[in-house]
This record gives C-alpha cells, sequence and structure tokens, in this order.
C-alpha cells in the first residue's frame, strides 16, 4: 500500500510528536496538516541547537542559533564569538574567557556554563538533556506566550531522547538539515512523491485513505480534557471521534497507549500514568473490534512474575542514618 494511501490521525497537534521522530529516524517521509511538524517548531529546534553546538562547537548555524536567544545577543555579537571559537583548540575555554556582550552580562555565564557542562560529560545522558532544558525554559517563558503548551512538547523531546543510548547517537539519527533551521513551516512534499498523512482530526474533515490510524483513543485525550466542560462539548468529542473512524475505506486501527509517562513525581514514584479507553467505546462494543497488544507474546511465554523493583532514595537513607 502506497504511503499516501494511509494517514494517521490524532485529537492534538503535539500528539503526534513521538510518531514524527521515529519516522524521521526512519527516513519515512511525510507531511503533517494541522500543525507545526515537532522538529519545525522553534522551541524543539532552539533544544536540539544547544545539543548539537555542545557537541560540536564549531557548528556555526546551532551556535548562531543558540546565541541569540540571550537577550541582548544580536547577529554581530555572536558571529564574533563564534570566529574566536573555531580558531582556538580548546573552544570552551575561549567561549569562557569572551567578555560577555554588554547586554547580556547575566545570561552569558549561564549559558558558557551549561556547554562546559555537557562537553565534560559529567551528567551523562539523558540528564544532558535535562540540564538544557532548566537552562533554556527561563528564556521560552520570555519568548513565547504559550508558554505552558511548549513546555509540554520539551518534556516530550525529554522522553524520547531517553529512548537513545548517547547524545551522539541521538542527534545522528534525528539528521537535522542545517539549512531547514530558521525555517518556521512545514514544507509539503512535491506531488509526485509518497509521503505518509499525518492529520489533526478537524483537519481531516472530508477526506478519505485505505488506512486510518487513531492516536491515543483514551479518556484525556478524545475526549480531550479541555473538552468535557458541558454535555454540548462532550457530543462535539463525540462526533470528532466519528469523523476520524470513517475516514477510513478499509483499515481502521484505533490506537490505546496503555501508558503515558508523567514529571514531578518524587523518585519513588512510578512516573507513569495508566490510560483508559475513550468512553466513547464502552465494553459493550468491544465485540465489534479486533483487539490486539503489541509486541506479541510468543506461544507459551510467561509473564514476568518477578518481584517489582522498587526505587530507593538511597541520598536521604543515608542521611537518615545520621539524624
Amino acid at each position: 500500500m502506497r504511503l499516501k494511501d494511509q494517514a494517521v490521525l490524532f485529537r492534538a497537534s503535539h500528539h503526534s510528536g513521538p510518531l514524527e521522530v521515529e519516522l524521521t529516524r526512519r527516513n519515512i517521509p511525510f507531511v503533517k496538516f494541522g500543525g507545526l511538524k515537532f522538529l519545525d517548531s522553534a522551541h524543539v529546534k532552539d533544544m536540539l541547537a544547544a545539543l548539537r553546538f555542545a557537541q560540536n562547537m564549531r557548528d556555526r548555524v546551532a551556535g548562531f542559533r543558540l546565541m541569540q536567544l540571550l537577550p541582548g545577543v544580536g547577529p554581530a555579537s555572536a558571529q564574533t564569538a563564534l570566529d574566536s571559537v573555531a580558531e582556538t583548540a580548546d573552544p570552551v575555554e575561549t567561549l569562557a574567557a569572551l567578555p560577555a556582550p554588554s547586554r547580556a552580562a547575566a545570561d552569558w555565564p549561564g549559558l558558557v556554563s551549561l556547554i562546559a557542562d555537557i562537553r565534560t560529560a559529567n551528567m551523562g545522558w539523558p540528564a544532558e538533556i535535562g540540564r538544557i532544558r532548566a537552562w533554556y525554559e527561563p528564556h521560552l517563558e520570555r519568548i513565547h506566550e504559550d508558554f505552558e503548551m511548549r513546555r509540554a512538547d520539551l518534556l516530550q523531546l525529554e522522553d524520547i531522547a531517553a529512548g537513545y543510548p548517547s547524545r551522539e547517537r541521538f542527534l545522528t539519527e534525528l539528521t537535522l538539515d542545517p539549512p531547514d533551521a530558521t525555517s518556521g513551516q512545514a514544507g509539503v512534499p512535491l506531488l509526485d512523491e509518497d509521503y505518509l498523512i499525518l492529520s489533526t482530526i478537524h483537519s481531516a474533515k472530508g477526506q478519505e485513505w485505505r488506512s486510518v490510524f487513531v492516536l491515543n483513543t483514551v479518556d484525556g485525550c478524545i475526549p480531550s480534557d479541555l473538552g468535557v466542560g458541558t454535555t454540548d462539548e462532550i457530543e462535539e468529542e463525540r462526533r470528532l471521534l466519528y469523523v476520524a473512524m470513517t475516514r477510513a475505506k478499509d483499515s481502521l486501527n484505533l490506537v490505546v497507549p496503555q501508558r503515558f509517562f508523567t514529571h514531578g513525581q518524587s523518585s519513588t514514584g512510578d512516573r507513569h500514568v495508566y490510560a483508559s479507553r475513550t468512553r466513547f467505546i464502552p465494553a459493550m462494543l468491544l465485540q465489534l473490534f479486533e483487539n490486539r497488544t503489541w509486541p506479541v507474546a510468543a506461544p507459551g511465554q510467561t509473564s514476568n512474575a518477578g518481584p517489582r523493583q522498587m526505587r530507593l532514595d538511597v541520598g536521604a537513607r543515608m542521611r537518615g542514618m545520621w539524624r
């Protein structure tokens, strides 16, 4: 089946983020309708620019973008700093020795410290990307009004990065194209190319494909948390799911994730919550569906009945010994 004959639909644009990263890693072309591509959004590019510059401080595209995140640093100041870094054998020491731009004196040491921490590899992967996020969030709040929504994308990027064994592997497999580093729009492929369709449900109205996959058919995603205030809003969410399901001509797959990873829990928490199938498909309707799980268990395979491994806060226990 051609890629163009298949579509992946979702309630909100950010639901497709992990899928977009995986498609990019596997070099599968796709076009997205109803929002920017995850890797094309400005805040994700800012995070990756910091990671790429720490990996290779002679990456002028990444460095140029990163330095101009600081208030008071313009193209001329960034260009001067990058020229100095490119001409030295120890770029970190050179960057630290450079005089801070007058209007960025308060923020420049933080940038230098960030790059030094990552390049010395004291934290290890994927803690490095968490360090970048902590540094970037104050700038994100200053630059963008929809700070909280974009912050959720950064947390999602951090979760995605944790699935890679190293910083080098993560950057290599994402294969970001430097000429597109300042682009704010997702480009549409040529008409004669084959590409997968990714679309919000709203943008899919009136369209049909041979095979359709609907992501996150769980309560909280569809219906959305923000769309269950009144009976009319719930019915509108029900109609959205109906629209998504009727876009399929031959094959329809409703994807129900088992867990969602969360942030902000204590170190002994599970760091995830279990997902509940959307209320619009009650148990009485399951007989109309073919229920499948992934990965598929091998015949005769038994479940893991071993004891559950608990996280222990060793530091807290050692401090408690001296009280």
